[in-house]
């Protein structure tokens, strides 16, 4: 075991999975061209090769036996992706091979890396912003167009760049308010009262525009939770079923078939959608389908969406709670069989799951619960929950500031509850961090990046 934080240690592990036709194994750190020439036989050391080339040649272990054909990358520091001596050894996809590369780099003093080191170690290094490197393995979790959309802007720090303008500016203030503390006898102003309000009321805008993104982000990055609710026997599984294309829920005519909650997901316009079929909302004396009715309150608790079914020969809905952070979409099934009412509301929609009449219908109302109108690339959306924490803690800082200002506070309170709005920013970029905070973060990360 090792100091994690100890950034001088050569650090090694698998960039890719193993099992397929080639993998990647990372090496990085100050021994990690040393210790790769050791196992490395090619035209010439790597010891004497340029960053940023390519090398054709053999691993081979104690013994000089050939343990498999590789190319290696080489990158010299400060110019990699760590800023440590990197090498990227490309091999064929064989666990055995892996180990045999693995342990002989460990045997010369290599150790294993922990999840996300590598991008820990880029950190570190100042190669990249604490919120960019979140966006590393938001990218790699991407399942949809708008998710990895989302992970690449931030990747690239458009989101970082607009941060740490937001923060120079409040800094930029705060000097200025402190300049007038050192001639608090001759009663100056160096910040325009006027100026800084507006500036301030500037600010806070952003922070509530990047605050109220989150909704959308939060969406966009983990899926939309999708609740198919209704009472027994209404087509619920058939219609999962229906949306995502495939049999994932098991059908049948008999009432109470589904006892617990079944997912499932889809891919609507680019944004992932995650349907849960529930079990049917009735009143029962057996536990078991008590067990799952419970899940489905549950389910309905957590959906973002609530589709409510019903069948055209008895249209009536299932009392749900309504919530306002909520979309509910109404639907009749069965419209092959039955015709659906005249006296249905407009807004309520009429299918046949099981052939799948109205179908793209209610992918459409589905897909139109996100707006994603105004995103494009380069688009700034706030996807992460420590992001989101921060910011209402800077705009919660910044009210109190634009208070002071209005009761006539003086330039030292005032100064103070700027600086705790730069704070909260420099949480976010990791200006302002710690080594709980980093260890949390990057122990959720892949071993290997």
């Amino acid at each position: 075991m090792y100091n994690h934080l100890d950034t001088d240690t050569t650090i090694i592990a698998p960039a890719t999975v193993a099992g397929g036709a080639v993998m990647v194994v990372r090496l990085s750190g100050n021994r990690a061209i040393d210790i790769a020439d050791g196992l490395f036989r090619g035209k010439k050391p790597l010891r004497n090769c340029e960053g940023y080339t390519l090398h054709y040649g053999r691993i081979v272990d104690e013994s000089e036996r050939t343990i498999d054909d590789v190319v290696v990358a080489l990158f010299r520091a400060p110019h990699s992706y760590t800023g440590d001596d990197t090498v990227e050894i490309t091999l064929h996809g064989s666990e055995y091979i892996t180990s045999e590369l693995l342990r002989l780099a460990i045997n010369r003093g290599a150790k294993m890396a922990m999840p996300g080191e590598f991008t820990r170690r880029a950190f570190l290094a100042g190669k990249m912003d604490l919120s960019r490197a979140e966006a590393v393995a938001d990218i790699i979790a991407s399942d949809s167009m708008w998710s990895h959309n989302v992970a690449s802007t931030q990747m690239r720090g458009g989101y970082s760049e607009r941060l740490t303008s937001l923060r120079d500016e409040l800094l930029r203030l705060c000097s200025l308010l402190e300049l007038e503390l050192d001639f608090s006898e001759e009663d100056v102003e160096f910040a325009d009262r006027t100026t800084l309000r507006t500036t301030l009321d500037a600010i806070g805008s952003q922070i509530e525009q990047l605050t109220s993104s989150f909704a959308l982000g939060k969406a966009l990055k983990n899926g939309v939770n999708v609740a198919i609710v209704g009472k027994p026997n209404v087509g619920k599984s058939t219609l999962l079923n229906a949306l995502v294309e495939e049999d994932r829920a098991m059908v049948s005519d008999i009432a109470g078939t589904t006892r617990d909650t079944i997912e499932a997901t889809t891919t609507i316009n680019g944004v992932r959608y995650r349907f849960v079929d529930t079990a049917g909302i009735h009143t029962t004396a057996d536990k078991l389908e008590q067990m799952g009715i419970d899940r489905t309150h549950r389910a309905i608790a957590n959906a973002s969406i609530v589709i409510h079914l019903t069948t055209a020969d008895n249209p009536t809905f299932d009392a749900v709670e309504d919530s306002d952070t909520q979309h509910h979409i109404r639907v009749v099934n069965k419209i092959d069989t039955t015709p659906a009412p005249a006296t249905l509301s407009p807004d309520t929609l009429c299918i046949s799951a099981k052939s799948g009449i109205g179908i793209e219908a209610l992918r459409e109302r589905l897909a139109a619960t996100i707006d994603t109108s105004k995103l494009g690339t380069g688009s700034v959306v706030v996807s992460n929950m420590r992001h989101y924490a921060a910011l209402r803690e800077a705009y919660t800082a910044l009210t109190s500031a634009r208070t002071a200002m209005d009761n006539g506070l003086p330039s030292d309170l005032l100064s103070e509850d700027i600086r705790r709005v730069v704070h909260y920013l420099g949480e976010i970029t990791g200006e302002i961090t710690s080594d709980d905070i980093l260890h949390s973060i990057f122990s959720h990360f892949c071993i290997g990046k």
